[in-house]
């Protein structure tokens, strides 16, 4: 009886905890975006954090869609062959890229990146007093520090899936063509014909609210860091480990929200 107990306690303890934690992300990301839309606004902070999301991390993108399109052509010929479905590997291609995989991607490579650059550079800050140097400065943290990392999150990362979409067609392409013997002319001509444009814009707002969750993440668990450099290697790996969880989870409820009939 104790061990059941004993149980149902642990559980009541961790749901409230999730619960907590739930709310305290909420308020920061409301207090983050409102900040948006008042003045004071710093872009030299914005340019710097676009900058850093959306051409450092366009290389590790870049080889994940190139290296993805090319498995997934391999693996669906592999599969469709056996039931002389050949022909569909272009539609599944590009099917697979612009809905789920370049965004989902991308955003597990952002989050492996960015969210963890975040959360140490603010982490840093804040344990070493930075934070609250910029308050006696009259400068808002908030505002300074979380606010155009929030926004360039979110227009950064609809730019890094469309050259991941690109790329990641363009790998089924080079693997279909120059190894199981699809006409070039035929591969192209039956991707464009079945890719719609719904396919694109569902695959873009999930990038956006992945950019979002990214940097929203990435700040937050920086933001409340403590405990010196301990505390902010803790922050850096909740940070991508919550943005990764939620990634995955969020890219299930926009897909139902796009697609569900």
């Amino acid at each position: 009886m104790n061990v059941i107990l004993n149980f149902l306690a642990s559980l009541g303890r961790a749901v409230l905890g999730l619960c907590r934690s739930a709310g305290a992300i909420a308020l920061f990301a409301a207090e983050g975006v409102s900040h948006l839309l008042r003045p004071p606004f710093y872009p030299r902070m914005f340019l710097r954090a676009f900058v850093e999301i959306a051409y450092f991390s366009l290389p590790v993108v870049s080889l994940t869609a190139v290296f993805t399109g090319m498995v997934l052509a391999l693996q669906s010929y592999s599969g469709f062959s056996r039931f002389g479905a050949e022909s569909a590997i272009a539609n599944v291609v590009v099917l697979s890229i612009t809905r789920e995989l370049g965004p989902v991607l991308a955003g597990l490579m952002v989050a492996g990146r960015i969210g963890a650059a975040f959360a140490a550079e603010i982490g840093t800050m804040r344990v070493t007093d930075q934070v609250d140097a910029l308050t006696t400065l009259s400068t808002n943290p908030m505002k300074y520090l979380v606010a155009p990392r929030l926004l360039a999150g979110t227009l950064a990362m609809p730019l890094l899936v469309v050259v991941a979409d690109i790329l990641g067609i363009m790998g089924g392409w080079l693997i279909g063509t120059a190894k199981l013997g699809f006409g070039s002319a035929t591969y192209l001509n039956a991707t464009l014909t079945f890719m719609q444009p719904m396919d694109v814009i569902s695959g873009l707002v999930k990038a956006a609210v992945f950019g979002f969750i990214v940097a929203l993440m990435g700040s937050y668990h920086g933001y409340n860091s403590r405990g010196g450099a301990q505390g902010v290697g803790a922050a850096t790996t909740a940070a991508v480990v919550s943005s990764s969880i939620l990634i995955l989870a969020l890219d299930y409820v926009i897909t139902e929200m796009f697609f569900a009939r």
